[in-house]
């Protein structure tokens, strides 16, 4: 059963990478701190990845030593923790290359932040975490609409888990509870964090074909709407879009045209200028790669 996950669980990690990184910005702006919320758009408005990937270890450090310093328990640090879960996160994805050790433990601190604070903000949602998928579902479906930063937060952190121990079938099998939380996200607010709940649900529903339980079309209304939502202008949905459902229904058409697209695009734009560059990156791979797939 392992051996026969691994092909589309390999597809999750490298779609995931990026996403991670847009997925905290706004949790970072709201952690109460206001340097945490600087910092963190400088972060996600570089145009030099490079920079980031260098710079950001120091920031992790930081958000590390304020967690630290926090009063056990109190309900105010869920905020601060989602903050230091997201980039926690973003970093094992996108930036830790080949080390999968390195990935494997940032990816743990980041979900145990994500932990700490659904505990300190829903106790029946983290009270179900480790139980069946059915009971897990039911929690999430029933929290309210005003704890969406919760939701997102814990989903995006278990993304990125997920991403880095893709080849574990105890981390795979908790796949439902990730789309679950982000579903509800998508419930709540469809525009969430300029869609990317959207990006995320629509990689998730395009990753297996209809014949073995994925829901590709369902996965493209999922792009669609995000990059609707972003006014085009969030790259990555484009990039992710061919990279995951145009190539799982053998959509050349369309593939050639989302890519021609994002590298046609400026990648300037508030809140998604690092994950523009990083996507036209991945774009000129991809171009590269569908002449051989096609």
């Amino acid at each position: 059963m392992i051996t026969r996950l691994k092909p589309w669980s390999r597809r999750l990690a490298t779609c995931l990478l990026v996403l991670l990184l847009a997925g905290c910005t706004a949790i970072a702006g709201r952690a109460g701190d206001r340097l945490a919320g600087q910092l963190g758009d400088a972060v996600y408005n570089s145009n030099d990845p490079a920079t980031v990937r260098d710079g950001l270890p120091a920031y992790l450090l930081l958000l590390d030593a304020l967690v630290q310093g926090q009063t056990p328990g109190k309900a105010g640090n869920a905020p601060l923790l989602f903050a230091a879960a997201g980039l926690n996160g973003a970093y094992a994805g996108s930036f830790t290359g080949d080390d999968t050790v390195r990935a494997q433990r940032l990816s743990t601190k980041a979900l145990d932040y994500a932990r700490r604070g659904t505990c300190l903000r829903n106790a029946r949602l983290c009270e179900a975490m480790p139980g069946p998928v059915d009971a897990f579902e039911a929690r999430v479906a029933a929290t309210p609409a005003d704890d969406i930063e919760t939701l997102y937060a814990l989903g995006a952190a278990w993304a990125a888990y997920l991403q880095a121990h893709r080849d574990d079938w105890a981390a795979i099998a908790d796949l439902p509870k990730v789309q679950a939380l982000l579903e509800r996200v998508a419930q709540i607010e469809p525009g969430h964090d300029r869609g990317m709940a959207r990006v995320y649900l629509g990689v998730l529903h395009s990753l297996r074909p209809e014949a073995v339980g994925g829901r590709p079309e369902l996965g493209r209304e999922h792009f669609e709407a995000a990059i609707e939502q972003s006014g085009g202008r969030n790259l990555y949905a484009k990039v992710l879009m061919a990279e995951t459902y145009a190539r799982l229904v053998y959509d050349q058409p369309l593939h050639d045209r989302l890519l021609a697209d994002v590298l046609a695009a400026e990648p300037a734009e508030p809140g998604f200028t690092l994950m523009n560059v990083l996507a036209q990156e991945r774009a000129r791979a991809l171009v590269v790669s569908g002449r051989e797939f096609f």
